[in-house]
């Protein structure tokens, strides 16, 4: 019987912390020097990075500015906590700061199950390329999973999700794996929709997203934009007669809070090699 080789811990260390009225975010140097950055929220929750940059690239979204550079080992991952455990009062691991889980899924897996180890809640932030992970993603015992969609037309979401693959895959994919999904288990699923002034928000764009939504039996996400690039964001009413619209067809949706709202770790705003 082979023994198990260990994955070699690398060298990482916490470097410097940026607090505002409702964040900490987390500046931590890796071995080779990059550094990548995690968010302390809600008074319970940190949001971990999984790769330096990404490839997938958003317009909307900082972290992938510069593209990818590499990925975080399971070992680096994890650190992001075991260095602030000691420190806050972490009970909940959100996957979504920068980089695509998916990319990097072996080693967010293993991390994954490290968290889960040590006793925390784990959720996850996806924009559900490549698909062949999704699938498996879905029915990890995780506690949440939130899929980008952003437009379910694909040249729209092509501008807003620029390397995450075909809108038409993705949904048929999500089709075919919730298709045998309990109840329960799909309470735990979301599809995410960010809301850019003048791209995807149009009531038609809405009331597609929305059937979408209520086929699937899942629930949305109605993110507000974080001022990060040249979109314009919507005003708090426009906003809010959105997310009116989409509860009139019943489905369940759920708000950007004002954690993912502020410009120090909000949604879009973690950066690579911050100064």
């Amino acid at each position: 019987m082979g023994s198990v080789v260990e994955e070699p811990i690398k060298k990482m260390r916490l470097i410097s912390a940026l607090r505002s009225e409702l964040n900490e975010l987390f500046i931590f140097e890796l071995e080779d020097g990059n550094r990548v950055e995690a968010v302390f929220y809600r008074g319970d929750t940190l949001c971990v990075s999984t790769q330096v940059g990404c490839a997938i690239r958003c317009p909307f979204c900082l972290s992938g500015s510069n593209g990818l550079v590499r990925n975080l080992t399971s070992e680096e991952i994890y650190k992001q906590y075991d260095l602030l455990k000691d420190s806050f009062p972490i009970k909940r691991i959100a996957i979504a700061g920068i980089g695509e889980p998916l990319m990097n899924y072996q080693n967010v897996v293993e991390s994954f199950w490290k968290f889960k180890k040590a006793g925390l809640k784990v959720s996850f932030y996806t924009t559900g390329f490549p698909y062949k992970y999704l699938k498996d993603l879905l029915r990890l015992p995780h506690n949440g999973l939130t899929v980008s969609i952003h437009s379910t037309k694909s040249d729209k979401r092509k501008i807003l999700v620029p390397h995450g693959g075909d809108i038409d895959a993705l949904i048929d994919t999500l089709r075919e794996e919730l298709a045998s999904m309990s109840k329960a288990k799909k309470k735990k699923i979301s599809l995410a929709y960010l809301l850019i002034k003048g791209v995807n928000d149009s009531y038609e764009d809405l009331d597609s997203f929305a059937k979408l939504v209520s086929e699937l039996g899942v629930g949305a996400t109605l993110l507000y934009y974080n001022t990060t690039g040249s979109f314009e964001p919507l005003s708090e009413k426009e906003y809010e007669e959105k997310f009116l619209f989409l509860k009139r067809y019943g489905i369940r949706v759920t708000l950007s809070t004002r954690f993912r709202k502020d410009p120090l770790g909000g949604c879009g705003t973690l950066i690579v090699n911050r100064n």
